[in-house]
């Protein structure tokens, strides 16, 4: 059996020392090399072809986020981010230039090292394509016409799910969306723990909405956008507030997208707008399952525009989606159906 080829990329020699330790328990792994610093990450990923990298950020002569550019303009290949919570904020950039997601650096942990090693596994099979920097375009703000009801507490939720993918996803999304969009956003983003404030922090910096890390008790407001922590996962209750639900240790998904879905779709019913995106697993599609049920609308990214086609493949195939849609074409049409029925029986 081929075994998957990791280049381990960070400043620290202990950092390396551990993550390779932790890399070489499995039997199907195997550290085919390590780089100190970006510039020799560049160099070892055309020299070495690996089937993955792991990529700190901090680091001297060139730091993580070039590197990463460089490397997807150049010689695309899977990347993960390694680094410390302290640096949530600046990791976010990775991902707008190309890497696929980002985890808090492991410990001498044993349930820590199986979810590495899972990332790993799971990430090194993904087909990346090359990322030219500076492509991106800008994203133009749609419109909603003024006759569209914009108090303050709203009878209708968008509810967007997604992981794998999901922060690039998110970010071509919401900036498209309208500072008086009428409805409030709930989101379930898997995430490591403690990243998920380092991602909304970045969000704010491209989006016009009033976007926050949802917190106990929150009254889901118009025009406001909530992010799921990671640490426990969200409700919203019958008040149309944000509660939360202990985890489970055995929980696969974090924070879970079928419990924030589900109860959009307990409280919201046929007024429920589900958004399911990019990532793997299945999680969101029993949620999706549920709005779609109560009556709501449903939305899935298709497969062609998703990092991991996933858990929205899993939607479509239960047969429970509207539309489904490249990810350029979703803010207009979440605009599009917030506009036009508004204000009637249903979305």
């Amino acid at each position: 059996m081929k075994k998957i080829r990791v280049l381990v990329v960070d400043d620290s020699t202990l950092a390396r020392e551990l993550i390779i330790a932790i890399l070489s328990t499995d039997n199907e792994i195997q550290v085919i090399g390590e780089a100190k610093d970006g510039k020799e990450a560049v160099e070892k990923v055309r020299e070495l072809r690996p089937d993955i990298v792991t990529m700190d950020i901090e680091m001297p002569v060139m730091d993580g986020i070039e590197a990463i550019e460089q490397i997807m303009a150049s010689n695309a290949v899977p990347i993960l981010v390694v680094t410390t919570r302290g640096d949530a904020h600046t990791a976010y950039a990775a991902i707008l230039k190309g890497a696929l997601d980002l985890v808090v650096k492991p410990d001498v942990n044993l349930s820590e090292a199986r979810e590495f090693i899972s990332k790993i596994k799971l990430l090194s099979g993904i087909r990346v394509i090359t990322h030219i920097s500076g492509k991106r375009k800008i994203q133009q703000v749609i419109d909603i016409p003024a006759s569209v009801s914009t108090e303050n507490i709203s009878d209708k939720i968008v509810a967007i799910a997604s992981s794998t993918g999901g922060p690039d996803a998110l970010s071509v999304i919401l900036p498209q969306l309208p500072e008086n969009f009428p409805c409030p956003i709930v989101i379930a983003q898997h995430i490591s723990d403690g990243f998920v404030s380092g991602m909304v922090e970045w969000l704010k910096l491209i989006t016009r909405l009033n976007i926050k890390v949802a917190a106990e008790g929150d009254a889901v407001t118009v025009g406001s956008v909530y992010v799921s922590p990671s640490e426990k996962h969200t409700e919203i209750n019958a008040s149309k507030r944000i509660s939360f639900v202990g985890r489970h240790p055995k929980d696969i998904y974090r924070p879970s997208c079928d419990v924030l879905l589900s109860s959009v779709a307990r409280v919201y019913g046929k007024k429920a707008l589900g958004v399911i995106l990019t990532g793997m697993g299945s999680d969101g599609a029993l949620g999706m399952q549920r709005i779609k049920k109560a009556g709501g609308n449903t939305i899935a990214q298709d497969d062609k525009t998703s990092v991991v086609f996933g858990m929205n493949k899993v939607a479509i195939d239960s047969g429970c989606i509207d539309k489904i849609l490249p990810l350029g074409d979703i803010s207009k049409k979440i605009v599009e159906i917030v506009s036009n029925f508004y204000g009637s029986e249903s979305f």
